[in-house]
């Protein structure tokens, strides 16, 4: 049977995203977005998962996870990449999933990301989400965000993780970067302490709850640049996640505060491409006087429609990302109508 190691190359080698360790199964990548069991192996018994995940264990996570039932921590595989990993329990039985991390950060032209988000490298203050579900590359737009502010300002990022995923080089910036359980006990600690660590910009890795969110929002208020993630499928989603959290009573109050310090909103997905590989696709909304007119006065539902008829200010619909990759005959036109939120409005922007 391969050691951890072994899979972990192979991973690389294919360039996966992604190995899945499951009792009863064979190990398996996920690669370009689909699950490809690896040939030639055997399905996984309980002692082989057990073997292959105690492998890359402290005697410390060894003891939390037995304890926790669950751990998430990052893994380090020489010089050549980091692997998140989640390990967990299922039919009772240990299973775990590992997460590719690149050694390299892309840049934003890299990742084939809109120029607009380049936008917000340059922001003093201020909010910003980057939205998707997951596995969809939120956390490489972030890294590819933070690492761009790195290397062409001056000043102290502060990133809160769970677990720390890129490793950022120090250049023009200072990055002191935080892992839940091994530099912090808790977010609440981490979050409530950031401020007296000096920062110019914070990086929270997600959006968890009422506190981390409230949270966010307190330091981009207090003149520091924030940058989140959170599982919504679009920026009106996200808006009424947040303020969703609060208690209806405060709900106004956190429309209010939300409005003042918002800047952007990018929700992006990846989807298969004709010749391989993901492209990846996104609705992109910016804070205008307008937007935050409609969320202070509650009226989030209309920021669909304002986004449709705003191109000109740089932001886009799903459908008009997708529309474009289509246009350029990198992506088909029945996976773009497959991810498309609003199917007839793509249909129209195609006809046009």
């Amino acid at each position: 049977m391969a050691t951890i190691q072994q899979l972990l190359l192979e991973v690389i080698k294919r360039n996966a995203s992604d190995l899945h360790l499951t009792v009863g199964a064979l190990p398996t990548l996920r690669v370009d977005g689909s699950l490809t069991p690896l040939e030639g192996e055997k399905p996984l018994m309980a002692e082989d998962v057990q073997g292959l995940v105690f492998s890359i264990l402290t005697e410390e996570q060894k003891e939390i996870l037995l304890a926790n039932k669950e751990l998430d921590f990052s893994f380090a595989l020489g010089e050549v990449a980091r692997f998140r990993v989640n390990v967990y329990h299922q039919k009772g039985y240990l299973a775990a999933s590992l997460r590719l991390i690149p050694a390299k950060i892309k840049t934003l032209e890299e990742l084939n990301l809109p120029s607009i988000i380049k936008n917000f490298v340059r922001l003093p203050q201020g909010f910003v989400l980057i939205t998707g579900p997951t596995g969809h590359g939120k956390s490489t737009t972030l890294a590819a965000v933070i690492n761009e502010i790195n290397e062409t300002r001056s000043e102290h990022i502060v990133t809160i993780e769970d677990p720390i995923e890129y490793i950022y080089p120090h250049r023009q910036s200072l990055i002191s970067q935080r892992e839940l359980h091994l530099d912090t006990h808790s977010w609440e600690i981490a979050l409530r302490s950031v401020l007296r660590e000096d920062p110019n910009v914070v990086l929270i890795g997600e959006m968890r709850d009422f506190d981390t969110t409230s949270a966010a929002i307190t330091i981009a208020e207090t003149g520091h640049l924030v940058f989140s993630t959170l599982h919504t499928n679009s920026a009106v989603q996200s808006i009424s996640r947040i303020v969703d959290q609060y208690p209806e009573y405060q709900q106004q109050q956190i429309r209010v505060q939300l409005a003042e310090v918002l800047e952007g909103v990018v929700s992006q997905r990846l989807i298969p491409a004709i010749v391989g590989g993901r492209y990846p696709v996104c609705e992109i909304l910016l804070a205008t006087p307008a937007v935050r007119t409609m969320i202070r006065e509650n009226k989030v539902h209309q920021i669909d429609n304002y986004i449709m008829t705003s191109r000109d200010l740089g932001m886009q619909t799903l459908e008009h990302s997708l529309a474009n990759l289509v246009k350029s005959g990198k992506v088909s036109m029945e996976t773009a109508l497959s991810y498309a939120i609003r199917p007839d409005e793509f249909k129209r922007i195609m006809k046009g």
